[in-house]
């Protein structure tokens, strides 16, 4: 095991865990032989780091989290699955992280710089991006994506194989059932559109002509008369060359489980 590392003398640190430097690892909290945690890391007490699961550097993890659990997926028979963490997340208490499935891809997966507040749940098969912000008691149920910079309003669930877009807003206890198009907001039981998100637009530094453009094509695609499939063919030509646009139309177009309105 690496030097510099506080482990207090009430963990249990498997000897075949790999830990990095200026890692610290609290009272009673338990890591397995399959974790890797890198640089940095602080685990709070009472932290459970189980199966096959690697963190990053930087990683924050308060009380009582289980990190690295088997799926909560019945077709899941113990084959090797994994999860993977970026660097500087934090998971607040009582979060749970479950490994991949196989019939999934094998794999969960965190990027960076995500903040997790208390009783969030991610599951099994999960892409989360970087900068994303779950709040209290968000649920991700299976094979959920959340791209970067998109927040989720506390209480609220996600059904299975939902996409939740780029800087995309939703309001608290929502019930997603559908795919959240980048830059937008949402709420409800079932969650419909309300507008883009304008102020995380601005807060990403977002030019007045890059809004200007987005609220055109916001109002082409979701509150015309036209077919969507109409409106998603008149965006892309007269934003042919728009990166943001162009990510808007393909984050649509690939939707399987439909764009709410």
């Amino acid at each position: 095991m690496a030097q510099q590392v506080n482990i207090h003398p009430t963990a249990l640190v498997d000897p075949a865990a790999k830990i990095g430097v200026r890692v610290t690892v609290g009272p009673y909290s338990v890591i397995g032989p399959e974790v890797s945690v890198g640089d940095g890391c602080t685990i709070d007490s009472h932290v459970v780091l189980s199966g096959h699961t690697a963190l990053g550097r930087d990683n924050r993890i308060f009380s009582h989290n289980a990190i690295g659990g088997v799926p909560q997926d019945l077709k899941y028979k113990g084959e090797p699955t994994r999860l993977e963490i970026g660097d500087g997340n934090t998971f607040r208490e009582f979060m749970t992280v479950n490994l991949g499935t196989e019939g999934g891809g094998g794999v969960t997966r965190i990027g960076n710089g995500n903040l997790f507040m208390a009783y969030v749940h991610i599951a099994h098969d999960c892409m989360v991006g970087n900068q994303v912000i779950l709040a209290n008691a968000v649920t991700l149920a299976g094979h959920v994506v959340v791209e970067d910079g998109a927040v989720v309003g506390g209480v609220s669930a996600v059904h299975q194989f939902t996409r939740i877009g780029t800087l995309a807003m939703i309001g608290g206890c929502s019930a997603v059932d559908q795919d959240v198009p980048p830059f937008c907001m949402a709420i409800g039981n079932r969650v419909s559109l309300r507008g883009l998100n304008l102020v995380g637009l601005k807060r990403a530094g977002w030019s007045r002509e890059q809004i200007r453009d987005i609220k055109e094509a916001y109002g082409e695609l979701f509150t015309g008369d036209r077919p969507i499939a109409e409106s998603v063919r008149v965006v892309r030509e007269r934003w042919a060359d728009d990166a943001h646009i162009g990510h808007l139309i393909t984050f649509i177009e690939a939707s399987e489980r439909g764009v709410c309105r």
